[in-house]
């Protein structure tokens, strides 16, 4: 049977990837025949690591031709999500602007690569990642993403910090001696937000926690917390919510340390930060930035592409130097000097 499965998805990727519109058709062709095999999780997962790789493999050299402008997203929920979640923005730029965009999924430490070579032409990362970058590599925001929750609209993120139910655990000292867990030392949400609370506290993480361990992806540590390889861990805010509405966990396992009682629509646990920025890279046109720009802006909430992506729409870039002043704190990256 998953000999089969394979078989039928790859026959699907093949026949489609032609046309111009393989991206959409190809994350949507696997969401549906994936479905099929729900009922053996451990099957899924390795078929859709395995197409992932060769979809990647193939669209890096279709879509790296000239006139192709790729977009770099932050896979923070593995290759595919990324593909699903944000291949209909590629398709939108491509209808509105008349010229083709692909997005290309980026693991958290392949991103420096990826911009050193200019494999990418604009950039969907963490607001850590983004002002690191833009150190590096002058890169500039040209929109900050709106999230939304509940019909709501989110400007900001933030962390929580979260155990099992039935832990002990119940404030930010008692994680001293405990099995921390993160997603990796890149991520903003998954990492950054909770450390530097800690700090604030007196906690250094790795001194004080018998284990530092990061774990991948935002849904490895839901899942490591959840089955008690870790005692305590750390993720983006609406990543429980997701989970829990994707039915992959019960909200209620699950206790919320240091939870912050306020109107925002997600659970969390440490202060709010602007959402995730688009960027360009230098070598872009400045006139094709623009462009992209105001066709993010034209988004609303209706839109299939910002619907798929789970969002409401896109802004004008927020100011990030709550971030900068973050990251300097914890001394992470180029602001540890």
């Amino acid at each position: 049977m998953p000999l089969l499965l394979g078989r039928k998805i790859l026959a699907i990727i093949l026949a489609q990837f032609t046309l111009f519109s393989t991206q959409q058709k190809l994350h949507l062709q696997l969401e549906s025949t994936l479905k099929l095999n729900n009922e053996n999780s451990m099957i899924r997962k390795k078929i859709g690591a395995t197409l992932f790789f060769m979809l990647f493999l193939l669209t890096s050299s279709a879509w790296g031709a000239t006139g192709t402008y790729k977009i770099g997203v932050l896979a923070k929920r593995g290759g595919i999500n990324a593909l699903s979640e944000w291949g209909q923005h590629a398709a939108y730029l491509s209808e509105t602007l008349g010229e083709r965009f692909a997005v290309v999924p980026i693991r958290f430490a392949s991103v420096p690569t990826y911009l050193k070579d200019k494999k990418v032409d604009f950039i969907l990362v963490n607001p850590a990642i983004f002002v690191e970058m833009q150190e590096k590599y002058n890169l500039k925001a040209i929109a900050t993403m709106i999230n939304q929750r509940a019909g709501k609209e989110l400007h900001e993120f933030g962390g929580v910090i979260f155990t099992r139910k039935d832990s002990p655990l119940s404030s930010l000292q008692d994680v001293k001696g405990k099995k921390f867990g993160f997603v990796k030392q890149s991520s903003f949400g998954g990492l950054h937000t909770a450390q530097y609370l800690f700090q604030q506290n007196g906690i250094d993480l790795k001194r004080d926690c018998a284990a530092y361990a990061a774990l991948g992806t935002h849904d490895a540590v839901v899942k490591a917390v959840a089955d008690g390889s870790i005692d305590v861990g750390t993720v983006r805010t609406d990543t429980l919510e997701q989970m829990a509405a994707e039915g992959k966990i019960n909200l209620t396992d699950f206790k919320i340390i240091h939870q912050v009682d306020d109107n925002f629509p997600f659970i969390h646990s440490t202060r709010l930060y602007p959402e995730w920025p688009m960027a360009m890279l230098p070598h872009v046109d400045k006139v094709l930035g623009q462009k992209v720009a105001t066709a993010l802006f034209k988004l609303n909430s209706q839109s299939p592409a910002t619907q798929k992506a789970q969002i409401a729409g896109w802004q004008m870039p927020m100011d990030y130097t709550p971030i900068v002043e973050c990251l300097r704190a914890i001394k992470y990256g180029v602001f540890a000097r």
